[in-house]
């Protein structure tokens, strides 16, 4: 089977983030290794995980540290392999650009360009992903080949369910929202009909508690994220007399999403 390209995702727009994660999903010879918006856990993430390439924001206004500075460290580590580095940012400074290309950049994509899409970042890497992958590693050998191990897949998994809860502003910080994490991840690798039960058992809480500690962040992003955002990201349909989707509605849908 031929080899997936490996591809880390340095961002701080969450939206970006969920449009990349979704459409990497969709692809068979792409996998992301990790998303981050903090250049500190991007450094440790390439040194782990030995990306084939970075798509890397330079200006992480809502995470911490820069692009700039993930490349100057990258260079101050010995890796056994340097990834390819396509920066995606919204900075127009040419002085800004040449700096990151000393800096070991490969490539430059303008968010300002009116066909710029996440999706055709991740296109770019794919056209080519060949040369990419065959680039030679400090010993002057070929790239090896990563293995997802089931910790790694845990983790995209999670990750993915966390950018749709975030997409439709269920806050990270409700009660609710590791609930319905844990909800959505359990429903997704062993579906369960005393749901929570079995969440109210692992956190040490009541099922009565932890059913509605869900159903309120539920209602909450319903009350307060904007009913056009609702209406593209939420498809299902609901019930007019209703107008939120009960929690079992919720939580199947995200799973079969997802799946």
């Amino acid at each position: 089977m031929e080899r997936q390209l490996s591809i880390l995702l340095v961002e701080d727009d969450p939206i970006l983030c969920k449009q990349t994660i979704r459409y990497v999903d969709s692809l068979d010879d792409v996998a992301l290794v990790g998303v981050t918006n903090n250049s500190t856990e991007a450094l440790a993430l390439i040194q782990s995980h030995l990306p084939d390439a970075v798509i890397l924001d330079l200006e992480l206004h809502f995470g911490s540290g820069n692009g700039l500075l993930l490349l100057q460290n990258m260079r101050q580590c010995d890796l056994p392999r340097i990834p390819y580095v396509l920066i995606t940012t919204n900075n127009s400074s040419l002085v800004t650009y040449e700096s990151a290309r000393q800096l070991g950049a490969d490539f430059i994509l303008s968010k300002h360009q009116r066909d710029y899409t996440p999706e055709g970042a991740v296109d770019f890497l794919r056209m080519m992903k060949a040369v990419i992958q065959n680039r030679p590693t400090a010993s002057g050998g070929s790239s090896p080949e990563p293995m997802e191990s089931p910790e790694l897949q845990k983790r995209r998994l999670t990750r993915r369910i966390c950018a749709e809860l975030d997409s439709i502003g269920i806050s990270s910080k409700a009660v609710g929202y590791r609930y319905l994490v844990d909800s959505i991840q359990l429903i997704i690798q062993q579906p369960t009909h005393n749901l929570c039960s079995v969440i109210a058992e692992k956190y040490g809480k009541t099922e009565s508690s932890v059913e509605r500690a869900m159903q309120n962040a539920i209602a909450r992003a319903w009350r307060t994220t904007p009913i056009d955002d609702l209406l593209r990201l939420y498809t299902a349909r609901i019930r007019s007399d209703r107008g939120v989707p009960t929690l079992t509605e919720f939580i199947y849908y995200y799973a079969n999403e997802i799946k």
